[in-house]
């Protein structure tokens, strides 16, 4: 009876004695496994980029916008273009809703920065004391302004590292005055950084009282109550939906509407952030079945050239049935030789997807994820491959008549 160690050296001497053939053969399944592997890291690196944009926005957190959105409607404009449909008034009713920790009106702006003999463009958000929580924003040095600050309209800002990388490179902003449409405000805070979400930078913005904002800054038209948008942060995530919902239906009582004609929309970030993972990973198995296919392609590789060498070693095979191997021993040598072949291209297909998903992950800006999990099932598969490809050349060679083989040249 031959040993299994027996048998697994054979198959190693066998490879080993045709190297580059056997780097050949291996050549599918390294490029399948590698393509695979770079592929899913490329697809789970974008899904976590984008759960990453949308939680650094804030947690529990709903959004009130003018505007409908109306998916198989005609009107779909949210939050733009349009008149503010939003007051003051329906922040202090929201903030009555059962769940509801914190409500943040708030009121956009653009203007142009003046500061340390430099200039900004940026966005400047008119808002309460009570936006940093709403959307979890961290004060990395100085201060909020309180309440009674923001009723008084107090020229007062906070920066995002952005501007403060602008304008005040090698300095401390805290103290300093910056200029804005004309007007002298003082700095007394810097935001924490938050980075990117999607195609913005968070950190490039300048925080002011909202009645400042509205009365000096934004150069609005219309009533002095309205408000651009409406953060909403709620005590817990489970409770999302359902304040959602008695978000929708109070606004819908206050601005008259039924719902087919609400004048504004109530975005739910826990939602679109399921969506946009959803999205993200059928993009994610997408890629992976595609590069899979090479794998297949591989396997054919394998059991061809499996075929060739059963045919090439024919006398071999009937020496070593004459001199009592078994059908089994000659099945388990061939089927070792083909399973060596894949697990050593997956080993190596491994190694370059890794190196290949880097790759692109640095280039387009994205974390790499590299799940342990994955990695080994694509070894796995490979493996998998060339039990099930190289199956065929096993029975083959074992079915041989050992006289016959003997016979051949």
């Amino acid at each position: 009876m031959i040993r299994t160690s027996d048998l697994v050296g054979g198959a190693l001497r066998a490879l080993q004695a045709n190297p580059m053939r056997s780097a050949l053969t291996a050549l599918g399944v390294i490029i399948g496994v590698s393509s695979v592997v770079a592929m899913v890291a490329l697809g789970s690196g974008a899904q976590l980029q984008v759960e990453r944009s949308i939680n650094s926005l804030g947690s529990n957190l709903l959004i009130v916008v003018p505007g409908a959105a109306q998916s198989g409607g005609v009107r779909f404009a949210v939050g733009g273009g349009g008149r503010d449909t939003l007051t003051l008034a329906d922040a202090e009713a929201i903030a009555q809703v059962e769940g509801v920790t914190a409500v943040a009106p708030s009121q956009r702006g653009a203007a142009q920065i003046v500061a340390n003999g430099l200039n900004w463009n940026t966005q400047i958000q008119g808002v309460t004391p009570a936006y940093i929580t709403a959307r979890d924003w961290q004060v990395a040095s100085g201060r909020m302004f309180d309440d009674t600050e923001e009723r008084q309209a107090r020229k007062e800002v906070l920066l995002g590292q952005t501007v403060v990388t602008n304008l005040f490179p090698n300095m401390d902003p805290i103290g300093q005055t910056i200029r804005i449409s004309g007007g002298a405000y003082e700095v007394i805070g810097v935001l924490a950084s938050k980075g990117q979400s999607g195609f913005q930078d968070q950190d490039d913005i300048v925080l002011a009282p909202l009645t400042t904002v509205k009365r000096r800054i934004s150069g609005r038209n219309g009533r002095a109550d309205t408000v651009s948008q409406i953060s909403i942060k709620a005590a817990s995530g489970d409770e999302l939906d359902r304040i959602q919902e008695d978000v929708t239906e109070l606004l819908g009582q206050r601005h008259h509407t039924n719902g087919d004609n609400d004048d504004f929309t109530v975005q739910n970030l826990a939602s679109i952030a399921q969506t946009a993972q959803q999205t993200t990973q059928v993009f994610t198995y997408l890629l992976g079945g595609i590069s899979a296919v090479s794998l297949l392609v591989g396997g054919i590789g394998i059991m061809n050239i499996m075929l060739v060498s059963v045919t090439e070693r024919t006398r071999e095979i009937g020496l070593r049935k004459a001199l009592g191997a078994r059908q089994a021993d000659i099945l388990h040598q061939f089927g070792l030789e083909a399973i060596t072949l894949s697990v050593a291209g997956g080993v190596v297909g491994l190694l370059l997807g890794i190196l290949g998903a880097w790759g692109m992950t640095t280039l387009f800006n994205l974390p790499l994820v590299i799940s342990p999990l994955n990695a080994a099932l694509a070894i796995g598969f490979a493996g998998l491959v060339g039990v099930v490809f190289g199956a065929y050349p096993a029975w083959r060679a074992a079915q041989l008549d050992p006289i016959e083989a003997l016979r051949r040249e």
